[in-house]
């Protein structure tokens, strides 16, 4: 059997590609590479160029390769834009996550994990924020999302379909073994642009709001190292081929740090300085979100590995130098 991962040219999806192939498994891999890049996905996993919006293909694709569960990345995620272009996220991230969800279900394939988000929460009245808080999303972005949350729910009651909703925090560093990273072009992370501030690719990094309720007056949020997320992939995974339930689990490591605390990190770490400057705030952007991770801990048996901002910033750090020299220009294998 063989897992179908979208848009596993991108950031994260290239992360679960190789955790995947570091267990042994199969993959085929979606990607229509609008923003992901082809080298980013290890062999031997399959590359097909293609978009999860076109069914026909999807379905193609779930019977062909006989596949036993999807792993959806795919979708637009920058909370500015999606304030900006709402349509392009409700068809992004909803309209053909339905098509994909379809495809699944007519393929007879009923195990699903979904990337969903903490903007899901909006500015949740309680932190740590538990999977049990109020959904009041504060932009397109994270209310197309939560819409694709709740066609799964859905869909689960219908038919004979399993699905996993992981809401990530704010997803940073790269793979440990520097096999993988952040390379997508004008990124909006926020340690992987004050990474690509600290070695000169910008000529400053901007601070949005700095009036916030928190200790500095900088957003707070709770920062989860990429291949600790892939591998809160895996115990999803495993949790449905063991016949789990359907439900929902927060991404995060339950501590939060303001923007300039990260800010403060990549300077430290880099033995670098540059310049901040200080703007005012975005739409959709809440004051302070950090996760309560006790669900996924408990329930999965996920244990973090990388909880360490430093170790963090270093890892970013280390794979901007990387692909400033051209050395990430190759195709990546897994180990």
């Amino acid at each position: 059997m063989t897992i179908l991962v979208t848009g596993g040219a991108g950031y994260i999806g290239s992360h679960m590609v190789l955790e995947l192939l570091d267990a042994g498994e199969r993959v085929v891999v979606l990607d229509n590479l609008s923003t992901g890049l082809e080298r980013l996905v290890a062999k031997p996993a399959r590359l097909i160029e293609g978009d999860i919006g076109d069914e026909h293909l999807v379905r193609l694709i779930l019977k062909r390769h006989s596949i036993e569960a999807v792993v959806h990345f795919a979708g637009s995620i920058v909370v500015p834009e999606s304030v900006a272009n709402p349509l392009l996220y409700y068809h992004n991230n909803t309209a053909k996550s339905r098509a994909l969800i379809a495809a699944a279900v007519a393929a007879g394939v009923r195990n699903f994990i979904f990337s969903s988000t903490a903007a899901v929460y909006g500015n949740p009245e309680q932190t740590p924020v538990p999977e049990t808080a109020g959904l009041k999303p504060m932009s397109p972005y994270g209310t197309s999302k939560l819409m694709t949350e709740l066609m799964l729910a859905d869909t689960a009651r219908a038919h004979d379909f399993r699905y996993v909703a992981l809401r990530y925090f704010n997803v940073a560093g790269a793979d440990p073994a520097g096999r993988s990273g952040q390379s997508t072009p004008k990124a909006t992370h926020l340690i992987k642009v004050a990474s690509e501030a600290a070695l000169g690719k910008r000529s400053h990094l901007d601070v949005f709001g700095t009036d916030y309720p928190t200790s500095d007056g900088t957003c707070v949020r709770d920062y989860i190292q990429v291949s600790d997320l892939a591998k809160a992939h895996m115990a999803a995974l495993r949790y449905l081929r063991d016949g789990g339930t359907s439900d929902v689990f927060n991404c995060g490591y339950s501590k939060g740090y303001s923007v300039l605390e990260v800010v403060d990190a990549v300077k430290r770490v880099s033995g670098r300085d540059f310049e901040v400057r200080l703007s005012p705030r975005r739409p959709g952007d809440p004051a302070s979100i950090v996760a309560d991770s006790a669900k996924i801990r408990a329930m999965l048996g996920w244990t973090p590995e990388q909880d360490d901002l430093d170790r963090i910033v270093a890892q970013a750090l280390g794979w901007e130098e990387k692909l400033g020299a051209g050395g990430a220009s190759q195709p990546i294998q897994s180990a």
